[in-house]
């Protein structure tokens, strides 16, 4: 499979919620993960299974969650992907009780395909505009 399939299956089967057990085809066995929280770059090391785990996360904190890939771009072995997720706050986020309203996320990551496997990402999510949105809905009730 081309790096672009790659990423595609990735966002269809397991970011998506449907198959997060899926990440073990689709995922070296170290991932490399560049996260930036609060304007601070983290590196961490994932393997498929705690994708895996990552995604039921999700589910369990936004219920089953809709994928919307915004732009997909290809460039060699690397692939940008910007997206919006849409799901309802069923489950605790960041300690804000869930009051079944819903919950936007915008992100982009670009994945690093190696082997036809993902293993490496860099990954951006609009933390603050989540978090207002849990201030709001918290508001609201």
């Amino acid at each position: 499979m081309t790096p672009e399939q790659i990423v595609r299956k990735f966002f269809e089967e397991v970011r998506s919620g449907i198959n997060p057990d899926y990440a073990n085809k689709l995922m070296a066995e170290k991932v490399v993960a560049h996260q930036i929280i609060s304007e601070e770059e983290q590196m961490v090391i994932r393997t498929p299974k705690d994708y895996s785990e990552h995604v039921v996360e999700m589910i369990d904190a936004y219920g089953k969650f809709f994928v919307e890939i915004q732009e997909f771009l290809v460039q060699g072995n690397k692939v940008y992907v910007r997206w919006k997720q849409t799901g309802k706050h069923v489950g605790e986020i960041d300690g804000y009780q869930p009051i079944g309203l819903p919950v936007i996320q915008i992100a982009s990551a670009v994945y690093r395909v190696e082997n036809e496997k993902i293993s490496e990402y860099w990954i951006q999510i609009d933390r603050a505009g989540i978090q207002k949105q849990l201030e709001f809905n918290k508001n609201m009730k």
